[in-house]
């Protein structure tokens, strides 16, 4: 993710990612900044992620101690930082509207840490 490399955090993109891996997209670090995050690109009014990829991203989350985010971006539109904790769970998956991600999801410059 470019946005990491500009903001001085180096960066890992995961093997196997968007392949039933349980492992984020991308992992960025900064000294003492763990940054987690899985990836979507999804034009809908709401994202939907399969409740066994988010139960595994909770477990990254908790195993690792790395903050986990999903990054959203509708077509044009910027990317959305999405704690897990903002996804509502329904019967087949986990799932947030547009709307409630644009009021709860922070924008890059909010989530890196400034230095």
């Amino acid at each position: 993710m470019d946005e990491c490399e500009r903001r001085g955090y180096s960066v890992i993109r995961s093997a196997g990612s968007g392949k039933g891996s349980v492992c984020p997209d991308i992992l960025a670090f900064r000294r003492t900044s763990w940054l987690a995050f899985e990836c979507k690109s999804v034009d809908a009014t709401s994202l939907q992620l399969d409740t066994g990829q988010f139960e595994g991203l909770r477990q990254w989350e908790e195993n690792s101690g790395m903050t986990t985010y999903v990054a959203w971006r509708q077509t044009g539109g910027e990317w959305l930082f999405l704690r897990l904790d903002f996804f509502h769970q329904n019967e087949k998956s986990y799932a947030i509207s547009v709307e409630d991600a644009k009021k709860a999801g922070a924008r890059a410059g909010e989530i890196f840490l400034k230095e």
